[in-house]
């Protein structure tokens, strides 16, 4: 499964979009920048000032929790300090000594928005904001994140505190890979208890208005500042088709959710799944150099899918690879070798892991012995 969800991250990650769909009738928003894209491979189907930078106000926390669940065990308890207590706007009322659990602590974070909680989580996993920040513009180079910078975890505003809906977008995708967050951001409504005191809990209701009244809205996270005006990450899925819609400084808090609703529709009217690649048809093999065999099969771990927008052919679609003729031996089941290149109309779309299917360790045999004395032949 880890080398599943690698493999899912790293065509999510390397996806180049080749093109923005592009229609008479593009969805008319408030939002001053915006982008939609394909969940699976973060493929841009609209955008709109996409790589302007801009306040993410509370959409900041997606990152903040992706990191806290990577980072925390579900169960850890999660202290208040003063600093998360003064926080401005806490919803929860903290008060001296309250504890809760990292998983409960991260659900309030979603769903009502609790800025002291996002305080908290990042003291737990860093110790400070300060040195959390610098964990999150980390995880957000590596996520893709090219016009962002982060000083705090909550998204209270800060002039050196800013995004992009394209950068958002990344995190988004990022996010929605990993199921404990899906699980917490399709919540519309659930109840957290204390560890301390314990007799103390809260109900939460999602701040996200799509959440029942969209069909298939299943997250992600609301925003809100006045410098920032009305923010949104939205993802809807119906049938094999899910979405990503963000906006940044809608109108108001009301518009945020029409313009998330534009966009999304806008994309299930013009976006399908196609199976781009089979895995059980990839079977490729590379010599071995001093091993105790002398080749290893490679395949992907999964089929991959592939968003296609209205008027695009299939038969455009082709499959290059990318492996390296001849490998040492030291070998391991699940090691990256190389990588299938998704090609739409020549140019490259996705790219994803191809991986050893076997072990292969260091030793003799005659045919491994013949790759290593006349390998350059067969290059």
């Amino acid at each position: 499964m880890k080398r599943i969800f690698a493999a899912i991250i790293f065509a999510a990650v390397t996806v180049v979009n080749f093109v923005v769909y592009a229609a008479e009738s593009e969805p008319k928003i408030s939002a001053t920048s915006a982008i939609l894209v394909e969940a699976s491979t973060g493929r841009i189907i609209y955008e709109k000032n996409a790589n302007e930078e801009r306040a993410p106000a509370s959409m900041t926390k997606m990152l903040t929790c992706i990191i806290a669940l990577e980072k925390l065990t579900p169960y850890e308890e999660i202290l208040l300090s003063n600093e998360a207590i003064m926080t401005e706007d806490n919803t929860l009322r903290w008060e001296p000594l309250d504890s809760v659990a990292a998983k409960d602590m991260i659900t309030a974070v979603m769903l009502v928005s609790e800025n002291g909680g996002a305080v908290a989580l990042a003291q737990a996993v860093s110790g400070s904001v300060s040195d959390f920040a610098d964990l999150m513009n980390k995880k957000a180079r590596e996520i893709g994140c090219k016009n962002s910078n982060f000083v705090n975890p909550n998204g209270l505003p800060n002039p050196s505190h800013y995004s992009t809906a394209a950068d958002m977008a990344r995190i988004a995708v990022y996010c929605m890979k990993n199921p404990d967050f899906r699980k917490i951001v399709e919540t519309k409504r659930t109840s957290i208890k204390w560890i301390y005191p314990k007799e103390k809990w809260s109900e939460l209701n999602n701040t996200n208005e799509l959440l029942g009244k969209f069909k298939g809205a299943n997250g992600i996270k609301t925003g809100w500042t006045r410098a920032a005006g009305g923010c949104l990450a939205a993802s809807a899925k119906r049938g094999d088709v899910e979405l990503i819609a963000v906006v940044m400084n809608s109108t108001d808090m009301d518009t945020r959710f029409d313009d998330a609703t534009k966009l999304l529709n806008y994309g299930f009217e013009r976006v399908r799944m196609v199976e781009a690649i089979d895995a059980e048809r990839v079977d490729k093999k590379v010599f071995v150099r001093d091993g105790e065999q002398a080749t290893v099969h490679v395949g992907l771990d999964e089929n991959l899918m592939f968003p296609l927008m209205a008027g695009e052919d299939t038969k455009l679609l082709q499959v290059t690879y990318d492996l390296p003729k001849i490998v040492d031996a030291g070998i391991s089941e699940g090691q990256i070798l190389g990588e299938a290149v998704l090609r739409y109309d020549g140019k490259p779309v996705a790219r994803v892991p191809l991986v050893a299917r076997e072990n292969i360790a260091e030793g003799f045999s005659f045919a491994s012995l013949f790759v290593t004395l006349f390998g350059s032949f067969l290059v």
